[in-house]
């Protein structure tokens, strides 16, 4: 029985060639030698000379899914003069080409408009997340019973019939890459049109999932020493039958090939090129910054790396986010708070790594070989809904490509006034796959059998010919608008959570724009009444003490000073509040250093006597996100130690609130956003009525910082529904 155990006649890893081409190298990434001759033999060229400079122009593709559905209005389609609640609270900003606009969102991209061809009419008329989406990878519309669920009769998604018909030169056994995920909708429910379908399993995309941005990554079955013996001993079993099989019908010549790929499975796990290709700890720092270290910028990088070795195509799935649910706003799907998600981190994210990656490209030669496609399975609705956010909608989206093959700074084709509906040149997805399969060198009239033999078109579509021929539509150029300073991704719950920056407090009612501590009331500079402020460094409480060195907030009576009289009735609060950044369902954990102080001690305790702090996490109520309309998750009181000049620190104080669905399968919302709040209120009876000249020194509570963590929920591997 053979054992990697063993130690006679081996390589440097305790094997011999031999024996490892009997193991097969292939069968470790889940893939079948005699279908990669079978392969060789049914693609071959196409049926004729295809006279066309721009057939075949692009030797790779790199296909972005923005899963989910990107909104249109807020990425590469405004609608500056259509009504607010149609063109949203973000406004067009000017690209670096002349005449076109993108979003104040993607200011990056905007510098970049010049390589992209942006196309604003691309329609499936299917509002389902899984049979637009079916459409877009496949070319075909569904026609099956379920699309929520992958069935052996799917269409192939197109990067399974690149697998076929054009496999990898340089790396055959990965012609077709998924990262960094499969496609899943709501917990493990996944739709169709993501793998080979009536090809047979063995053209699935070869995924490989994970997180590249976790300092642990890696990628099992690569190794030889990844390979359990018992997995082996079955592997041996099962290549001896293929083998018997296989040569029992084989020709010399594919004898001669079989020997040539089980080389190349010999290769791929003992040369160390795809170990390295996975390595990307060995990018330098400053790329992998660039990028960001984010489980979607470093996926993007691993594409690159992938490109670089031999990968023909690799597919970059948008990735679920912790703590992510079916409802509200799970990556691109902004049912709820679409501009806070896109604002906060959809956006950002996007435009950072996607500017990085084309970059990268460019300056690494691989640009003009490469066909970049970043698309989503539809766009979103015109109108805004009651939760701040936009529905599916599948009657116009836009995409864009950039690289081989592309004539670039240009936009083919628009929708109406509200975005709704093509105006010109509406395109399909299968016009789309038949520009892929065009640029790749494969006849888009060309036909493939399936695993029972019959003979099947490859589209229906037509290339997109005014895409399509290389170089820049115009040589003009303008200034960009937008800011990039503003637009970096940001993983911060909270903003300002040490009270360092200018922007100060916000009023309550100001509305969700823009982000950051929100306060009421707010007294004057003059008034010493109750409320919050932000004590400046020459504060006179904290005058001789080590306040004074570092901006806090104070909530409390007589923090400023002034001689007008204070009156306090029983039930009056003061709040501080921020609402939290992109939450999750899972676990949130709000925390404050806090102390009450002043300058005598008698002062403190008044304050002590007369009000009551408290800690609260909730739930918003009203679109214009007022933190005093609210549904409460839970508080806790706290009792801050008394500090009088320079006496010991604050203390910390916190409490955590698990917010998830109440069981398996059942989703939690978000519904109009999640908040934390800091409140004082007076809880004794009466008023308390005191003239600026009988007031004691001040005091107040004294907020030095406030953090909030969170952990996520973890997904039922159970749930499929």
């Amino acid at each position: 029985m053979f054992s990697l155990l063993g130690e006679s006649g081996r390589l440097c890893d305790g094997i011999s060639r031999r024996e490892l081409l009997r193991i097969g190298g292939l069968s470790a990434l889940g893939l079948s030698l005699p279908d990669l001759l079978r392969a060789s033999q049914t693609a071959g060229p196409p049926k004729g000379i295809i006279n066309d400079p721009t057939f075949g122009r692009a030797k790779n593709i790199l296909y972005i899914w923005l899963q989910g559905g990107p909104p249109q209005h807020e990425t590469f389609d405004p609608k500056p003069d259509a009504p607010i609640e149609i063109r949203g609270p973000f406004k067009p900003i000017q690209t670096n080409v002349p005449g076109i606009q993108f979003s104040e969102l993607l200011p990056r991209i905007s510098r970049i408009a010049d390589k992209l061809a942006v196309v604003r009419s691309l329609h499936t008329d299917n509002d389902l997340h899984d049979a637009s989406g079916y459409e877009v990878l496949t070319g075909y519309r569904y026609t099956g019973t379920n699309s929520r669920q992958i069935s052996p009769t799917d269409w192939p998604y197109f990067g399974s019939v690149v697998k076929l018909l054009k496999p990898s030169q340089k790396l055959p056994p990965l012609t077709t890459v998924w990262l960094p995920d499969i496609m899943r909708l709501n917990e493990n429910v996944t739709p169709a049109g993501q793998t080979g379908g009536i090809l047979g399993r063995q053209w699935d995309p070869d995924r490989f999932i994970g997180d590249p941005s976790r300092p642990d990554y890696k990628v099992e079955g690569l190794r030889v020493t990844d390979i359990a013996p018992l997995r082996l001993n079955q592997r041996i079993s099962l290549l001896e039958q293929v083998e018997r099989h296989f040569k029992s019908e084989a020709t010399t010549r594919n004898v001669g090939l079989y020997d040539t790929f089980q080389g190349q499975a010999f290769d791929l796990l003992t040369s160390g090129r795809v170990q390295r290709a996975f390595a990307v700890q060995e990018e330098p720092a400053k790329v992998r910054d660039r990028y960001t270290r984010t489980q979607w910028g470093q996926t993007l990088l691993l594409a690159r790396r992938l490109l670089e070795t031999g990968v023909r195509l690799v597919h970059v799935n948008w990735c679920r986010e912790p703590g992510d649910s079916a409802v509200d706003n799970p990556m691109w799907d902004t049912h709820a708070q679409n501009a806070d998600r896109l604002e906060d981190v959809l956006c950002p994210l996007f435009d950072t790594g996607f500017t990085a990656l084309l970059e990268d490209l460019a300056m690494r030669g691989l640009l003009h070989e490469t066909l970049v496609v970043v698309i989503g399975e539809f766009g979103r609705t015109p109108r805004i809904n009651g939760a701040g956010g936009r529905d599916h909608w599948g009657h116009v989206f836009s995409f864009a490509l950039a690289g081989a093959g592309i004539c670039t700074g240009q936009v083919y084709g628009s929708s109406d006034r509200d975005g709704a509906y093509p105006a010109r040149d509406a395109v399909t997805a299968a016009d789309l796959t038949a520009t892929l399969f065009h640029s790749l060198g494969i006849d888009h009239e060309s036909t493939f059998r399936d695993a029972e033999g019959r003979e099947r078109r490859l589209t229906l579509g037509s290339p997109i010919r005014a895409l399509l021929g290389g170089g820049v539509a115009t040589a003009d150029r303008t200034l960009p608008g937008g800011s990039v300073l503003g637009a970096s991704f940001d993983t911060s719950l909270l903003l300002d959570t040490d009270f360092a920056q200018p922007s100060g407090l916000y009023p309550v009612d100001r509305g969700p724009r823009p982000k950051g501590w929100r306060a009421a009331p707010v007294p004057s500079d003059e008034d010493h009444g109750f409320g919050v402020r932000l004590s400046p460094r020459s504060d006179a409480a904290n005058a001789g003490t080590k306040f004074g060195a570092k901006r806090h907030a104070l909530i409390g009576v007589g923090t400023n000073g002034g001689a007008a009289t204070v009156r306090v009735a029983r039930g009056e609060r003061a709040i501080l509040a921020q609402e939290m950044r992109n939450p999750r369902a899972g676990r949130f954990t709000f925390a404050v250093e806090a102390c009450i102080a002043g300058r005598s001690r008698a002062a403190c305790e008044l304050f002590q006597k007369n009000f009551a702090c408290r800690l609260v996490i909730y739930r918003f109520t009203t679109p214009d996100k007022n933190p005093l309309q609210r549904q409460e998750f839970g508080s806790l009181a706290i009792d801050p130690p008394l500090v009088v000049g320079d006496a010991p620190a604050c203390s910390t104080f916190e409490f955590s609130r698990v917010l998830d669905g109440a069981g398996p399968g059942q989703n939690f919302s978000i519904g109009l956003g999640l908040g934390v709040s800091i409140e004082v209120e007076k809880t004794s009876e009466g008023t308390w009525e005191v003239s600026g000249a009988q007031a004691p020194a001040p005091a107040a509570l004294y907020i030095a910082a406030a953090r909030l963590t969170f952990a996520s929920r973890t997904i039922n591997d159970k749930v499929v529904a």
